[in-house]
């Protein structure tokens, strides 16, 4: 069923977000990457660059997190949460919260009971949430693991490259991310442009993924096995390889020539089975990323119609041929601009419209000097109900080491995420999990932010609070989990909740004002009072 998300002021360009996947995650006692890993406080280096510091009252703090059950490593296919009973007076609600002005990172903070409410009034801030109306299954939460990502990494020293593995895939130290997402050969976050082709070899006999065998395939597979063997990866072409193209050249858009359609198309069979072949299974690839931007990287532009018939004629058929019916198509990937008329282009044609899985899309259309538009998105979730809707990147701002620290960052992605899955999207996907003390290497010098960041010349990591945020969905809400009914009852508190595999309830709710709320969280004429300190985001899991 799809859900209407409460309208929402929208928030001034800036603000972090956070994301709805579909599992609570549980944390242990034994959380490791929080009680000594993960630095907390920003402090400046000889070198000028901020990196994380811990404090012993939030490690105290974090020492306490108390032991919860595993998470599931793998849902059932099409298996169903178990329904939440009817009463819930009694129960208890354990609350984790990350908070500016505090020493709060994904901590527990409060346990309070559910008692009997009824009905509230007017002047009782409420969250309600209902179990019992369900929405989307949650494919997962994760990020990018790209040649950038990848060539930082071997800069670390061996004790922070197993801190930075914990950090993100392990489902106890860290936030367990369960998504991925990969380039097909270079984009703009690799040390230089490359192809897995010889130049004009249109029949592709040279194809080799060699390139990526010195960082980015050794970092993909240290995730996989860090996420408990199981990570689901999805890759994107930034550009054709430049003999292709009517530009001559991999950067700067240009097209894709018509005589290299059929080639073109048998590049992605090609990578999808060289990288099974190193250990890596691609479950799903998009056709372009970002295909109506001409930028100084390595881009292809696609109109509506070229991308349906790229698709429809060449795409889709190879991959059938191929015995790779089953890895999943998605179309589009781009902002939420122009999604709609991308999307009931492509889809209004059957021929096309029954190779396509789902629809990626990214969060840069404020770039116009606008607000993000979500409710684009949720037009295309009511009007093609039967597509997946997957939110495959987004990344804040021009990297500046001293905006590392910023609040911002973080209710950036809370604000993104928590709408983006209220408006339907199965999954939500970072940009570069990893970047360097110049939000680096970028090859055309397009550095940004990422969660986390390190200084290879010092060998340490800053975790900026995008991290924090993020992780009070993905660490909670695991793959197959159902998003549920979930609505606020004050415009400055934004909600979203899902049910796990194992019947588990995790609500995320984010007050991105400046004053303490205090608010009751109703289920079924039973609440617990629950306080929302400013600037905040909590999981509450029962």
């Amino acid at each position: 069923m799809a859900l209407r998300a409460p309208q929402r002021r929208p928030i001034v360009a800036g603000i972090r977000c956070f994301t709805d996947a579909g599992h609570t995650r549980d944390y242990s006692s034994a959380h490791g990457v929080f009680v000594s890993q993960l630095p907390l406080t920003m402090t400046i280096d000889r070198r000028g660059f901020l990196v994380a510091s811990a404090s012993a009252a939030a490690l105290a703090q974090l020492d306490r997190l108390p032991a919860l059950p595993d998470r599931p490593v793998e849902s059932s296919e099409g298996a169903e949460p178990p329904a939440r009973e009817a009463e819930l007076a009694g129960t208890s609600v354990t609350v984790y919260t990350t908070a500016d002005q505090t020493e709060y990172r994904l901590s527990a903070t409060d346990t309070p009971t559910f008692k009997k409410m009824g009905q509230p009034l007017e002047t009782q801030i409420c969250v309600f949430v209902d179990p019992s109306k369900r929405a989307q299954t949650i494919l997962g939460v994760g990020g990018a693991l790209t040649d950038a990502s990848a060539e930082t990494y071997a800069k670390l020293p061996a004790d922070k490259q197993r801190e930075f593995m914990d950090a993100y895939f392990d489902p106890k130290k860290g936030i367990g991310y369960t998504l991925g997402r990969t380039n097909i050969h270079s984009c703009d976050f690799s040390s230089d442009s490359y192809t897995y082709v010889d130049e004009g070899d249109a029949a592709l006999e040279s194809f080799s993924v060699a390139h990526d065998r010195q960082y980015r395939i050794p970092f993909i597979k240290q995730a996989i096995a860090t996420a408990g063997g199981k990570l689901t990866m999805f890759a994107s072409p930034w550009s054709p390889p430049a003999f292709m193209k009517t530009n001559g050249e991999m950067l700067h858009g240009g097209k894709l020539k018509p005589e290299f359609r059929q080639a073109w198309a048998n590049y992605y069979p090609k990578f999808i089975r060289a990288y099974a072949q190193e250990g890596i299974p691609i479950w799903g690839i998009t056709i372009q990323n970002e295909p109506m931007a001409t930028q100084t990287w390595e881009s292809c532009v696609y109109s509506a119609e070229d991308e349906r018939d790229f698709l429809k004629n060449f795409l889709g058929p190879t991959m059938k041929r191929a015995a790779l019916g089953d890895v999943r198509i998605i179309a589009w990937d781009h902002n939420r601009d122009l999604i709609y008329q991308r999307v009931s282009t492509i889809l209004a044609d059957p021929a096309a419209a029954k190779y396509v899985w789902g629809i990626g899309f990214h969060w840069y259309e404020p770039w116009s000097g606008g607000e993000m538009l979500f409710d684009n998105v949720r037009l295309v979730h009511e009007t093609y109900p039967d597509k997946k809707l997957l939110f495959t990147e987004g990344t804040v701002d021009r990297f500046k080491p001293e905006d590392i620290t910023s609040w911002r960052l973080g209710e950036y992605y809370g604000h993104s995420m928590i709408n983006d899955f209220n408006d339907g999207a199965v999954g939500w996907c970072d940009w570069n999990v990893l970047l360097d003390e110049q939000g680096g290497p970028n090859h055309v010098g397009n550095f940004c932010f990422a969660p986390i960041h390190a200084d290879t010349k010092a060998g340490t990591l800053t975790y900026t609070n995008s991290y924090w945020y993020i992780g009070h969905i993905s660490k909670f809400v695991h793959p197959g989990a159902r998003r549920i009914a979930c609505s606020p009852s004050r415009s400055a508190l934004l909600a979203t909740a899902f049910v796990n595999p194992d019947g588990k309830v995790a609500v995320v709710v984010m007050n991105k004002g400046a004053e303490k709320i205090t608010y009751n969280l109703w289920v079924n004429g039973n609440a617990a009072e629950v306080n929302s300190l400013p600037h905040s985001i909590q999981t509450l899991v029962f």
